[in-house]
């Protein structure tokens, strides 16, 4: 599923990965497709279940953050009891679809890191820092930070989402603002981090995005600690100095890497044992995660 039309309802925009739709003047219907971005290029060809794992895991998240007194926007799975107007579309949104309220999205991601990997860890390389936050020396690829940090970025819907300093993420929301969603992405991801811990996951970073409901209250958005938002690592192989096994989309990043490609539009084809082993993944992370057998 690379594109999605829902005759009758309105589609809002598309995103890298998910279709947005308007049910009525409070709730949104997010649909996840199978699409996958990489270096914030979406590839040729879908990871067959991706959607569902991704929307699947969010409600799990959702629901279990809820519990933990983290409000979020997310209404239903049951999208059809929600809207009988979908009725028609059943089969299409199986698995795969969630009605979610209406919100002003705030304009930067919110990235938390544990763990020193991927671009957070070139940055240190280069300068000793991460998004402008300075770090201790002598870390090494994969290791643990001495705490949690909070590294925004500014979001694009296309191209290349640019890191941006703790200075930079104020003069855009404001300083109460920032530091209200700083607060939220770090807690949000040290409960995260701590439940996932217990399966055998760790949570090396990941990203949250925030919307201002109508009444002016900020609440999580879009999705929440998924295979495409976040690093998964197997903490039985973790170790220091090395890129780790992922259960997430680092599997792709690193097959690309050893392609004559500029990370520019149009990808190269992933081989099926890329596809594979990237749809087996995302669902070895979400049966691990939330204890329950995948179901598509």
């Amino acid at each position: 599923m690379l594109t999605l039309s829902l005759p009758g309802v309105t589609k809002l925009r598309s995103g890298k990965v998910r279709e947005v739709f308007e049910l009525d003047e409070r709730h949104l219907l997010f649909v996840a497709t199978d699409r996958l971005s990489a270096f914030d290029v979406v590839m040729n060809q879908p990871i067959p279940g991706k959607g569902a794992v991704l929307t699947q895991l969010s409600a799990w998240w959702f629901g279990w953050l809820r519990e933990q007194g983290i409000d979020s926007h997310f209404v239903t799975t049951d999208c059809v009891g929600f809207s009988p107007a979908l009725a028609p579309f059943v089969e299409v949104l199986h698995s795969r679809a969630m009605v979610v309220e209406r919100t002003q999205p705030l304009p930067v991601e919110c990235v938390a890191r544990g763990y020193l990997a991927g671009s957070g860890w070139k940055e240190y390389r280069a300068g000793g820092a991460v998004c402008g936050v300075p770090l201790p020396p002598g870390l090494r690829e994969a290791e643990q930070l001495p705490e949690p940090i909070f590294t925004p970025a500014h979001k694009a819907e296309q191209g290349h989402d640019e890191n941006i300093t703790w200075e930079q993420c104020a003069a855009t929301v404001g300083a109460e603002v920032a530091t209200e969603l700083r607060a939220e992405t770090l807690r949000v991801y040290g409960l995260g981090r701590a439940h996932a811990a217990g399966r055998g996951i760790l949570i090396a970073d990941t990203k949250f995005e925030f919307g201002r409901r109508p009444g002016g209250g900020i609440v999580l958005i879009d999705e929440v600690l998924t295979p495409d938002s976040s690093r998964f690592w197997p903490a039985a192989s973790h170790a220091p100095g090395s890129n780790p096994p992922s259960y997430d989309k680092q599997f792709v990043r690193d097959w690309l890497e050893q392609q004559p490609w500029d990370k520019t539009p149009p990808a190269p084809d992933l081989p099926d044992e890329v596809i594979r082993g990237t749809a087996a993944r995302y669902v070895q992370a979400f049966e691990a995660i939330t204890g329950e057998k995948f179901r598509f």
